[in-house]
């Protein structure tokens, strides 16, 4: 595909052009990537728990942007988004029964959050068991339907629902932050995102 690339959108009904639009190129990824490196670090560090591998899901997620299938320009930002959760799945395999060892936010982690309050936020979540801090991750920062996440996840959609119960009871436990209340009353809202 190369940069601009066009395409028509067209109704089957009447079988004409609804709209003309540019798909998102190999350079549209990497400028997507370049400019909100640290929001889609930070996604791989939550999810994954490790810098090592929240860096090897954000080169996989460009890798898979660059080479993947054609999207709009509109999409393409959450298609990034959507490309380190599907690596960080694949990493850590949520799904499975292992239990979570607490990770400790480490200091390298601090300057890229939006203020020392978000802490508490981070550690609270990092204690959550794995498919517990996934769901949460997926439906309430980045607001993904259960639907969605059973489907990204590979398993049952009630689940999932059981999983963001329980994550939301332990955060709140852990800590009254606006982000857990957030998540009860099902807004979606990354604190460190623009």
């Amino acid at each position: 595909m190369t940069e601009g690339t066009h395409t028509e959108v067209k109704m089957n009904s009447a079988n004409h052009v609804v709209s003309s639009t540019v798909l998102a190129s190999g350079p549209d990824f990497c400028r997507i990537f370049a400019e909100k490196m640290k929001d889609l670090y930070l996604l791989g560090w939550l999810l994954t728990g490790d810098a090592e591998k929240a860096e090897q899901c954000f080169v996989s997620g460009l890798g898979d942007c660059v080479r993947g299938n054609a999207v709009f320009k509109e999409w393409a930002q959450s298609w990034a988004r959507r490309n380190i959760i599907q690596n960080a799945i694949r990493t850590m395999a949520p799904v499975e029964k292992h239990p979570a060892a607490p990770v400790a936010v480490p200091e390298g982690i601090c300057p890229l959050v939006a203020g020392p309050e978000i802490r508490v936020e981070f550690e609270a979540i990092m204690k959550l068991e794995p498919l517990e801090r996934f769901v949460f991750i997926m439906s309430v920062l980045e607001g993904y339907s259960y639907q969605d996440c059973a489907i990204l996840l590979g398993c049952a959609r009630q689940r999932v629902i059981s999983a963001r119960e329980q994550a939301l009871k332990r955060l709140a436990r852990a800590t009254q932050s606006p982000m857990v209340v957030a998540g009860e009353a099902g807004v979606a809202a990354a604190p460190w995102s623009n």
